[in-house]
């Protein structure tokens, strides 16, 4: 079985190297890692590589995280990607405008290391049972 391709998108490079660390500790996890909205998409754009799901932070400079999911969403081949957000802003409202925007899932920022691979299969096989 191959293993689940995570794009992780984040600006801050001590949370990408964490989250990086914490997903691999599920040996059906293969991550790639982007520092910005651009370097996701580019990462994207490679024709060779769709990742399964992109876990993206939502304040990023520049471009963020929902001006990510709307650029993904315009691109052929790149629309039904899963996106999960990540992020500090949890509250009830926040979380209902991410999902709105098209997101299949929010996980808590900060996140727990050894739950963030559970957490992200979570949201996965609860999208898997809705479709």
């Amino acid at each position: 079985m191959n293993p689940l391709q995570v794009l992780y998108v984040d600006d801050e490079a001590d949370i990408r190297e964490i989250a990086a660390l914490a997903l691999e500790l599920d040996p059906g996890i293969s991550v790639r890692l982007a520092e910005s909205g651009a370097a996701a998409l580019e990462a994207i754009g490679a024709a060779a590589w769709r990742p399964d799901v992109v876990l993206l932070d939502v304040m990023m400079p520049v471009m963020d995280g929902p001006a990510v999911l709307d650029a993904l969403r315009q691109r052929p081949g790149c629309a039904s990607i899963p996106i999960v957000f990540i992020t500090a802003r949890t509250q009830s409202q926040d979380r209902q405008r991410l999902l709105q925007l098209g997101a299949i899932g929010v996980i808590g920022k900060p996140f727990d290391p050894m739950s963030l691979a559970k957490e992200l299969r979570a949201v996965l096989a609860a999208e898997a049972v809705v479709e």
